[in-house]
């Protein structure tokens, strides 16, 4: 089961977030089927589609208005792209105010991420929040990916370029094939979807743990004046957290920031936060990958 390639973009990431519920399982779990993504550029399913899907169908089980407020995920085999998946939801505890489910994705039997995430009845209480970066250009101002990536004959570009669901355009140099300047373990993005999502604001949040794993590695790539480019190179994610802060608009602009605080031992640690254009931080994002390069590579 996989999306059409006649489906734009975005008619695909709705598709892909639109879970079909699967009957009559003989389990303790609320079951759900997904498909892979047939317009990959390789047969690896990306990360951030996984985490997505997993966390709409622990909303699925949600009832009332409880909003997803946090997750904790572990990806522990790489998925097939070509291949649908199948979603097993725990309800480990509903309460007045917080529940809880553990979400497992399978393929072909075995799981291939493990999460926990977290849901609240809106609430009131104490605010105050980190202050967004200054001094960064509008999102008009600065070329998409499609610009950039769209005159290069190779299928990843094409596929970054015309086949995501998200614009994305970085602020200063990007890494998709050189590190240009100083070599620093930093970026930031401006990112929204390429048209309107439904008003469900558990989607939006979703939608949104979809796009953060795009770029949430590419401080610790930067540090060290490694692109995607790179010869030789293996990158994976292996684990990802997210908390939700404020309601949010995922097909409105977006500044991703994000920093590298550490790496080692083929490892990197990478943090994100997420404003919108009036400077409210919406969401947070933590992410180690591990980043293996070919002896001999000259990285700083």
């Amino acid at each position: 089961m996989n999306s059409s390639t006649d489906l734009t973009p975005m008619e695909t990431l709705l598709q892909i977030l639109d879970l079909s519920n699967a009957e009559g399982a003989a389990t303790d779990e609320d079951i759900f089927v997904g498909l892979g993504d047939a317009l990959a550029p390789h047969p690896r399913l990306f990360g951030g589609q996984v985490l997505a899907q997993s966390l709409v169908a622990a909303a699925r089980t949600m009832e009332g208005e409880h909003l997803m407020h946090s997750m904790h995920g572990y990806f522990l085999r790489p998925g097939d792209a070509t291949a649908p998946l199948t979603f097993g939801v725990q309800r480990l505890r509903d309460g007045r105010s917080f529940s809880a489910r553990r979400t497992h994705a399978y393929q072909g039997g075995a799981p291939i991420l493990s999460m926990i995430s977290s849901f609240q009845r809106p609430d009131h209480g104490i605010e105050h929040q980190d202050a967004m970066p200054q001094g960064m250009p509008d999102p008009e101002s600065l070329p998409s990916s499609a610009e950039l990536l769209g005159g290069i004959d190779h299928p990843v570009a094409k596929s970054w370029a015309y086949e995501r669901p998200f614009d994305i355009r970085h602020i200063g140099e990007n890494v998709y094939f050189d590190v240009k300047g100083e070599h620093v373990p930093q970026t930031a993005v401006w990112l929204k979807t390429l048209g309107p999502m439904p008003g469900d604001q558990n989607l939006h949040r979703a939608a949104l743990a979809y796009a953060s794993d795009y770029t949430l590695l590419e401080p610790s790539l930067r540090g060290h004046g490694i692109s995607w480019s790179t010869p030789g190179i293996s990158v994976a994610s292996l684990d990802h957290a997210m908390w939700w802060h404020r309601p949010l608009q995922v097909d409105d602009w977006l500044l991703y920031v994000a920093s590298s605080p550490s790496a080692s031992e083929a490892r990197g640690l990478n943090q994100g936060r997420f404003y919108n254009r009036d400077g409210v931080l919406v969401a947070s994002v933590a992410q180690e990958g591990m980043i293996r390069i070919p002896e001999g590579t000259n990285a700083g």
